[in-house]
């Protein structure tokens, strides 16, 4: 392996600490080289506090080292005054000569800038190191700002016999068809995303929480499809556990293209990632409109021989499949070459 994708791909791991806590910020890593060995790593783990270059430089215990090493940083350091000041004016202030970046940030603030600044000061920078899983890393920052929506994550359980619930059940509560390890993976994937998203008939049916109770981590913002306020001011949804956004004909305008409607309303509230779990209607909307970017997709056990049948996605190819004990979990990716 070429010694900088070494370094770069450290970074990679370090940076995925920060999976859902530093929104709206990206997330990034860094480690600093001297002598062919790291002196020094951080990553940025939460909004407003310090980014990854500012605490790599902070963990080297030999501060006269800097002016000999190389700086490796996943993601372009930013060169603007946000919460926290510029990380190029403290690699520049620390002589660090070397700085090799992954990819560059396209967030206007930054794009280039810090690239510039560090050049202007005299630095040696190697930029595209890994590019393209640097990219991926922060898919959900670049969709949101070159997109201007979230990155949306479709996910749904369905039968071996292709329906998502049965058609009449005697209580408000979910019909499993998951095992309780896709349910704990579920409640994973939940804290990694800054929000998720249900229709009415999911929340008047199933009465869900949506919150991460089988795993350790931020519950996401709660946002509920609503369109004429059908939902009881008593369900789990509005309980104090997680924030709810509700979307109702006083916030977008159902009678246009819904799903682009609810990727405006998102991107207006800075929200940017979703996991649209439910239900069919709301899936298959996103599905039609051809705004999503990834879809996971359980395939249980049981049979329900009558139901709601599962949404249906067309000309993708599966992106990769695994088992979970004896269920099939498959994902999609949206194919932007195909449909464009």
């Amino acid at each position: 392996m070429k010694i900088h994708e070494k370094y770069i791909k450290r970074c990679i791991e370090l940076a995925k600490n920060g999976l859902g806590t530093t929104y709206p910020n990206p997330l990034v890593g860094s480690v600093i080289v001297y002598n062919n060995e790291i002196i020094g790593e951080g990553w940025h783990q939460k909004a407003g506090e310090p980014h990854a270059e500012v605490n790599a430089i902070h963990s080297v215990k030999d501060k006269s080292l800097l002016s000999k090493a190389t700086i490796y940083v996943s993601l372009e350091p930013c060169s603007h005054f946000g919460k926290t000041p510029p990380c190029c004016d403290l690699i520049i202030a620390n002589n660090i000569p070397n700085v090799v970046i992954g990819t560059m940030d396209p967030f206007a603030k930054v794009a280039g800038n810090g690239i510039k600044k560090l050049l202007e000061a005299g630095k040696k920078v190697t930029i595209g190191i890994l590019e393209d899983e640097c990219n991926e890393l922060n898919k959900r920052f670049f969709t949101f700002h070159t997109k201007k929506r979230p990155y949306i994550i479709l996910k749904w359980a369905e039968s071996q016999d292709g329906f998502i619930a049965p058609l009449t059940k005697a209580k408000k509560e979910p019909v499993w068809i998951t095992n309780e390890f896709s349910r704990q993976l579920v409640h994973k994937w939940r804290s990694e995303e800054q929000a998720i998203l249900v229709g009415t008939n999911t929340v008047i049916e199933d009465n869900p929480s949506l919150t991460v109770r089988d795993w350790t981590g931020n519950n996401p913002i709660r946002i509920v499809l609503d369109q004429k306020k059908r939902i009881p001011k008593e369900s789990p949804i509005f309980d104090t556990q997680a924030n709810t956004l509700l979307i109702s004909k006083d916030t977008i305008n159902f009678k246009n293209a819904i799903a682009s409607e609810i990727a405006d309303f998102l991107f207006k509230n800075e929200i940017q990632s979703v996991i649209i779990e439910g239900g069919r209607h709301t899936l298959q909307t996103f599905i039609d409109a051809n705004i999503w970017d990834e879809a996971r997709v359980f395939k249980g056990t049981i049979s329900l021989k009558k139901g709601i049948k599962a949404p249906v996605i067309n000309l993708v190819n599966p992106k990769k499949e695994q088992l979970l004990e004896d269920e099939l979990l498959t994902f999609f990716n949206y194919d932007y070459n195909h449909h464009f």
